[in-house]
């Protein structure tokens, strides 16, 4: 059972930046991807970005340019900084850490993430 612990959300005003880190603990799993979604009030849980461990990116149209998905060399920390920040990025943002090949797919509790005047 992989375990995944998120940091880093809170409130930010337009144009304001924050780092989001999520860190997978007894991951032995070295062909993975790991990744954000969020969730606004209302709305469905969407993509925000992911990065699969041979190092490919994925964003969403609405992120691209803005919001950039790292992970440490363990490859067990993903981390998501966020800049340029607009009222519509407000949600709650899940890690995510899956295992295509055996079908695992975990997630994070989630954090927070309000931008706001």
């Amino acid at each position: 059972q992989v375990h995944l612990a998120e940091s880093g959300g809170g409130l930010v005003q337009p144009g304001g930046s924050l780092r989001l880190s999520c860190t997978a603990s007894r991951s032995r799993f070295t062909t993975n991807i790991m990744g954000w979604y969020r969730q606004a009030p209302g709305k469905e849980r969407e993509l925000v970005a992911t990065l699969t461990s041979r190092g490919s990116p994925n964003y969403a149209d609405s992120v691209k340019g803005r919001f950039t998905i790292s992970r440490d060399r363990t490859f067990n920390t993903v981390f998501l900084q966020m800049n340029d920040l607009k009222p519509e990025d407000t949600a709650v943002y899940y890690c995510n850490y899956r295992v295509p090949q055996y079908d695992y797919d975990y997630w994070g509790q989630g954090t927070q993430v309000t931008v706001s005047s």
